[in-house]
């Protein structure tokens, strides 16, 4: 669609885009929801005339379901691009760069899975090199553990590096092989009671963000026999402080991929939620990986159908991610760990510097595109620990 907003029409943040955050304007204390378009956000509350826009969090939006979420993208659009609205959107323009965001809904709940065949073959290979890669059951389900809720932060925030017990020992210190994975989060908007199962993907989540599941592998690799992840997981996952809606992503669904065998009845796919989103991983400004969205094993719509099948309810605001985003060739891998094989084949970077895991006063940006749309960068820097 044109847009008259300045620049927009035809950038990564034009009218088909339209992605929501929680903002404040420089010097202010007040938060409130907007879109961005171009290099401006749209301050929602006084250009809809809509109060659960002047809240400054996304949920009381989320939980209006999916006809509010179609229509309130009709007049958005509607407004950005017809002359005659011109007049009075534009007055609720702000400049990016004149304003703070901040973390676009609170999160309810938090489940991260394990989708990517390549990450886990990777992984298993590493650590059990005399059996097979995967796991009996990782073909059959869906693998995934349950967050820490709390320490989801936005994008900008600075990761502080974790101390814990460390094998072989065991002993205690701040973590040595600091981590990240690259990963899609998608976020619930409609909830559903306990007992019961959830309905259809689109009628649950609202749209997706990126998420960076910082991951400290050496309390890790020492904690998680035999019930799974806990301290190496739980002190930091980032996520973008923009909600791409899942309505600018029709253009980029794809089937998933081939499943065997075939799944039980309840994951049977019926609609395409395959996503082929072109992800990017830099560490310093340097480009250092490129995993790709599309060949993930498991959908989002086949994570949703798990992780309710047993009666668990959802809320708005709940938040659940695929697992580290990896391909099968080596510059597509969405984990340092993956990238040096667990430290064995160090990155060289263009200044001559090497990495295996982070260093203190690392920044690593992951970025991701749909199509010719973008979607909101998630970034974070590493601080010693305290």
């Amino acid at each position: 669609m044109p847009t008259w907003v300045p620049g927009a029409a035809g950038s990564a943040f034009d009218v088909d885009n339209l992605p929501y955050g929680a903002f404040s304007r420089s010097g202010e204390d007040r938060r409130a929801v907007g879109v961005r378009i171009g290099d401006y956000v749209l301050d929602l509350a006084p250009a809809l005339a809509d109060e659960v826009f002047a809240s400054g969090s996304l949920n009381p939006f989320l939980a209006r379901g999916r006809a509010a979420w179609d229509e309130t993208r009709r007049r958005v659009q509607a407004l950005l691009t017809q002359e005659e609205s011109r007049g009075t959107a534009e007055t609720h323009l702000v400049p990016l760069a004149e304003v703070r965001m901040h973390m676009p809904f609170e999160v309810a709940d938090y489940v991260d899975f394990y989708c990517s065949l390549e990450h886990a073959s990777n992984l298993g290979r590493m650590f059990r090199p005399d059996e097979e890669p995967l796991k009996p059951n990782w073909r059959h389900l869906p693998v995934g553990y349950h967050g820490r809720a709390g320490t989801v932060v936005a994008s900008g925030t600075s990761v502080v590096r974790p101390s814990g017990q460390r094998a072989p020992g065991p002993v205690f210190g701040p973590s040595a092989k600091l981590d990240i994975e690259v990963e899609l989060g998608f976020v619930v908007g409609v909830p559903t009671a306990l007992g019961e199962r959830a309905g259809s993907f689109a009628d649950h989540v609202f749209g997706v963000t990126l998420v960076n599941d910082w991951s400290a592998r050496d309390i890790q690799a020492w904690e998680y026999v035999p019930l799974g992840p806990f301290l190496g997981k739980s002190f930091a996952t980032s996520v973008s402080p923009w909600i791409t809606p899942l309505a600018a992503l029709e253009h980029v669904r794809v089937p998933g991929r081939a499943q065997e065998p075939e799944p039980m009845d309840y994951l049977r796919r019926a609609e395409n939620w395959g996503l082929d989103l072109a992800m990017e991983v830099r560490l310093n400004g340097e480009v250092v990986s490129r995993p790709p969205y599309r060949g993930m094993y498991w959908t989002p719509d086949q994570m949703l159908a798990h992780m309710t099948v047993n009666g668990a309810s959802l809320r708005t605001g709940d938040l659940f991610a695929s697992g580290t985003v990896s391909g099968a060739e080596s510059g597509e891998r969405g984990s340092f760990i993956e990238m040096t094989w667990n430290g064995t084949e160090p990155i060289k970077l263009a200044n001559g510097e090497t990495r295996t895991f982070l260093e203190d006063g690392d920044t690593v940006t992951i970025s991701a595109t749909a199509g010719g749309l973008a979607l909101g960068e998630v970034t974070g820097t590493v601080k010693p620990a305290r």
